[in-house]
């Protein structure tokens, strides 16, 4: 396992660019599926989730050319239906999460789609169901090998279009049931889909291939379904979630940074519930400005003098991947604020490491935790530890970079499945990480 050694306590200065949203390109990289031309995409991270899918699209037969940096060519014409009933599918397709959304691409346009239980982080139970029940309310028959946990749906005929109403607003699972039946005969509706900006990305993008669907940026949309998709370009969106990390590492590090090209209006809540920690962030163009924070930050309580309370919800609700780095910045906060992780229940088991390095942190139950900040009067404390999943080792990282002494953060290859060259573009900043 790569392990990061951190030395803390350094002030931060300079521009940092996001990299192209993971959770994006883990949807629209399928999209290549549907069609035999040719597809370009750009800007998409060099990650290791993206790359594993990116080799798995090739070892199905998708033709790759990498045009330059973050942007590839795919062309499936060619694709081998039989490599999904081999044992190194079994274990490629394993490893990764969304590998699940190939299932509905190729049910789509070959008539059948399988998948491993997925892997991914370990961040509680995550569902299949609704992906599965879309395929069949569509008129897939699924098929589950229980011994070798390898899920299966198939189509003897064109698949037909419904009337379905989701059991839960999930984006994988939306975005999987999209691409099914953008080839579907008839009008498919789906009510309570998901309507983030990236699921906003992939209907845009399947538009510019001639699927027709509308409701766009709802929670209700209307499929109506085409006969064949052709190719197109796209270029993936900054990832959300790496913005809000560095509002996040700015104010922990009281450093001044500039992160560039964010799309602003594609943040939804994220600029106004940093700004409830008590945080400055400053709109210029397209970019956010944090000053140094040099007197701290305080956070606001509700109206009614109350703790303020941090939720996420579905999209336009906060997002969930966001609520360990809110975490771990109001340790430093002047103030109280309770975070409450509703959608999964093994996420806020990291701030048992927090804790050791001195944070004042009440872990109520496996969704909520109070943090009583410190306000910059007692200085976190190095440890060593280890990055349990993505965004609680960049949680895990920012607190480093806060603290006073030299951190050890190990099986930071988690932390590489969603940030780009993370050691050296912060380095770049005056940060002082090596990897081991």
């Amino acid at each position: 396992m790569g392990t990061f050694q951190i030395e803390g306590g350094k002030t931060l200065k300079g521009e940092i660019t996001p990299q192209g949203a993971k959770n994006e390109a883990l949807q629209v990289l399928c999209t290549v599926l549907l069609t035999p031309e040719k597809v370009t995409i750009t800007n998409i991270p060099d990650i290791i989730d993206v790359s594993k899918l990116i080799t798995l699209l090739g070892n199905l037969g998708v033709k790759i050319k990498k045009n330059g940096h973050g942007s590839y060519t795919f062309q499936a014409d060619e694709v081998n239906i039989g490599y999904l009933e081999t044992e190194a599918f079994k274990k490629e397709g394993g490893s990764l999460r969304g590998s699940i959304m190939i299932v509905g691409p190729l049910l789509a346009r070959f008539g059948k789609g399988y998948i491993p239980k997925p892997g991914g982080d370990k961040i509680g139970r995550r569902r299949l169901d609704t992906h599965f029940e879309g395929f069949i309310s569509l008129g897939a028959k699924f098929r589950y090998n229980r011994e070798d946990h390898f899920y299966g749906v198939e189509r003897t005929e064109r698949l037909k279009g419904t009337y379905m109403l989701l059991d839960e607003a999930s984006v994988t699972g939306t975005a999987n049931i999209v691409m099914a039946a953008v080839l579907a005969e008839g009008t498919t509706t789906i009510y309570n889909a998901a309507c983030e900006p990236y699921l906003q990305q992939l209907c845009t993008m399947l538009n510019s291939m001639g699927a027709k669907i509308a409701g766009v940026g709802s929670n209700k949309l209307i499929i109506e379904g085409v006969e064949e998709l052709g190719g197109c370009e796209h270029r993936i969106l900054p990832d959300m979630i790496e913005i809000g990390s560095w509002i996040g590492l700015a104010a922990m590090t009281r450093s001044e940074i500039t992160i560039k090209d964010v799309s602003w209006d594609n943040l939804g809540q994220i600029p106004s519930v940093f700004r409830k920690l008590g945080i400055t962030l400053e709109r210029k163009g397209d970019d956010i400005f944090i000053p140094a924070h040099k007197d701290g930050y305080e956070i606001k309580t509700d109206i009614d003098g109350s703790i303020l309370t941090i939720a996420d919800a579905p999209w336009p609700g906060f997002t969930p991947d966001l609520l360990s780095i809110v975490l771990v910045v109001a340790t430093q906060a002047k103030g109280e604020v309770l975070i409450h992780q509703k959608m999964f229940e093994s996420r806020l088991f990291f701030v048992d490491k927090l804790i050791d390095m001195g944070a004042k942190i009440i872990l109520c139950d496996p969704h909520r935790a109070i943090v009583i900040g410190h306000n910059f009067q007692s200085q976190l404390k190095a440890t060593t530890m280890t990055s349990p999943d993505i965004r609680a080792g960049v949680s895990l990282l920012i607190a480093a970079l806060s603290a006073k002494g030299t951190s050890t953060i190990q099986n930071i290859e988690q932390i590489d499945r969603g940030y780009e060259r993370i050691g050296e573009r912060l380095t770049a900043i005056g940060a002082s990480i090596v990897r081991i």
